[in-house]
């Protein structure tokens, strides 16, 4: 259902001028220039799509006897690229002969040998499409792609390839003085695996890099103070004065797993636990508190057994 409601929604949306920013100006580019530097074949585009397909429609639009090679991208995505008899042919016979003859290439099978031959010129067109796109928001799904390997059918394409969305770049070419004509057919994941562009720095950080400089050093080197509190408890005045080294206060509310970090004005921020980090003392943040207004820390009656006033307070009254 979800593959039918994708396809009536790619159907109306107006067609995308050839020429037009993006990967469809960069793929032009990249595979003319790739065509003229690696065998100096002119190739020149006749027209371009860029639409959305499933998984099953490119499986239809295979073009007979056409050259099939695996791409590898980004996190693991794969896509494909598809070239015609025609061109497979012409980039073979300008590679071995170095020109063309006037009659057209018989239609043949690719091989396994010819899929080596046009790694090159593939990897390079992709190097190409990457380089044009780096500024520009379709680097995300048509950049980071490399030839992989050789698929002999279309059979397995229909395992090795997810379930999901395509973009699907076709083209139609004119190759050589002759004009022989052919398709390049390129596949990619709709979904956006890759690197996402380069921003130009915002104009007001280029009109005033000393001040913005200046305000970060200035804010970095505030300082904030957390308080790790393990519990709090509340002692007679008598019992303060009276404590002597070495004594011990109970805490029986305290937990190593209970750890409360807290400002200066009692303000909880964070739950934490106590550790150990390379045989220092540490706390390991479990979960953040919402912030509410700083109220007065909590006090709790100390545990402890009742002692007589000392004699200076029972002299004072």
């Amino acid at each position: 259902m979800t593959d039918v409601i994708r396809r009536k929604i790619d159907r109306c949306r107006p067609t995308q001028a050839e020429g037009a920013p993006g990967a469809d100006r960069g793929w032009r580019l990249a595979l003319a220039r790739a065509a003229r530097d690696a065998m100096g074949l002119d190739l020149e585009f006749r027209s371009l799509t860029i639409a959305r397909r499933s998984l099953a429609e490119i499986l239809e639009l295979v073009p007979d006897l056409a050259l099939l090679a695996l791409l590898d991208g980004p996190r693991g995505g794969l896509g494909v690229i598809m070239l015609s008899p025609t061109v497979t042919a012409t980039f073979i016979e300008k590679q071995t002969l170095g020109r063309l003859s006037s009659q057209p290439a018989a239609a043949r099978k690719a091989s396994r040998i010819d899929a080596a031959m046009v790694a090159g010129v593939v990897d390079r067109a992709l190097a190409g499409l990457e380089e044009a796109l780096a500024e520009e928001a379709d680097l995300v799904w048509a950049g980071g792609f490399r030839y992989a390997s050789y698929l002999e059918d279309a059979r397995p394409l229909g395992l090795m390839l997810e379930e999901d969305a395509y973009r699907v770049l076709s083209a139609e070419v004119s190759l050589g003085p002759a004009g022989r004509e052919g398709r390049v057919i390129l596949v990619l994941p709709a979904i956006g695996r890759g690197e996402s562009p380069a921003i130009a720095p915002d104009a007001t950080e280029v009109e005033a890099p000393q001040f913005t400089a200046a305000l970060s050093a200035q804010v970095m080197q505030a300082d904030c103070r957390l308080d790790a509190v393990i519990d709090r408890l509340t002692l007679p005045l008598r019992q303060i004065m009276a404590l002597q080294v070495g004594e011990t206060l109970l805490l029986p509310s305290a937990a190593l797993d209970s750890i409360t970090l807290e400002t200066v004005e009692g303000q909880r921020v964070a739950v934490a636990r106590l550790g150990q980090h390379r045989g220092m003392r540490a706390v390991k943040l479990c979960d953040a508190v919402a912030t509410r207004p700083a109220g007065p820390p909590i006090l709790r009656p100390a545990q402890t057994q009742p002692e007589p006033p000392l004699p200076e307070l029972r002299a004072a009254g």
